[in-house]
């Protein structure tokens, strides 16, 4: 379903971009996707804002946590009971980053850090439940972990929130799709022997558009560093580039809209 009012615990229900430069971020993924911008005006927001596509919530922006913080995109998985899934991510081994804390009266969030060091986040929804659009053009469809550690991540991940990973042969790897009630949620895979050494593990976000071509050249036109114009895949082409902030991002252009 592509327009959401909720989402059941364990599903990715979020994600938003913490970057260096908000307002340059704004311009260029409004003019990538068509997203505009809403910006808090409490300055306890700390300069938080949500992309808009259509009229409904699809991603937030915001200023990076600390100074020297990569611009990155997060993901966030609905929960529950965020005190709950923080205290099993730490008894699984992962280190809270950020406790457990209410954010007005839209939610309660909570960051940890993962065994393999990949970041994820969780969310307990008050009046925001989470993006109101996925899985259609310019908006969020899949996320996946990419991780050095695959063993570690997978008893992790499966501890916190009981996710059944179901791994198959993709080509000359293996690749992992987590279930989550039967019904597949996210990816994970083996950090490519190509990647540098001094990149961690991390979560990549894949933004669903309607032509890979089209949206790849923009990008690239509009100074994103682009790592792969187009591979293919099952669900659709897909490429990746670097925004001109610094956050790595994917795009896919899906054969089928779920």
């Amino acid at each position: 379903m592509s327009v959401r009012n909720g989402y059941d615990s364990g599903v990715p229900c979020w994600i938003d971009l913490s970057t260096t430069d908000v307002a340059g971020a704004r311009e260029f993924y409004g003019t990538l996707f068509g997203w505009t911008a809403e910006m808090v005006d409490d300055p306890a927001a700390g300069g938080y804002g949500q992309f808009h596509y259509e009229g409904k919530k699809v991603a937030g922006l915001g200023p990076t946590f600390t100074p020297g913080s990569p611009p990155v995109w997060n993901v966030y998985v609905a929960t529950d009971d965020a005190a709950a899934t923080a205290d099993r991510a730490k008894n699984a081994g992962g280190t809270i980053v950020v406790d457990p804390m209410a954010v007005f009266g839209e939610g309660t969030m909570a960051v940890f850090q993962g065994p393999d060091s990949a970041f994820l986040s969780v969310w307990q929804a008050g009046n925001h439940t989470g993006a109101e659009l996925v899985n259609e053009p310019n908006s969020f469809t899949w996320n996946e972990l990419v991780t050095r550690d695959i063993g570690a991540a997978t008893e992790f991940l499966s501890t916190v929130f009981g996710w059944t990973p179901m791994t198959e042969a993709m080509g000359e790897m293996e690749y992992t799709t987590w279930m989550n009630d039967g019904k597949p949620i996210a990816g994970m895979m083996t950090m490519p022997d190509a990647v540098p050494g001094e990149v961690p593990s991390h979560w990549t976000t894949y933004i669903a558009v309607a032509d890979l071509d089209a949206t790849m050249a923009n990008a690239r036109e509009l100074g994103a560093n682009v790592i792969f114009d187009r591979m293919d895949a099952p669900p659709g082409p897909f490429g990746q580039f670097i925004d001109p902030q610094g956050a790595s991002l994917a795009v896919i252009q899906l054969h089928e809209i779920s």
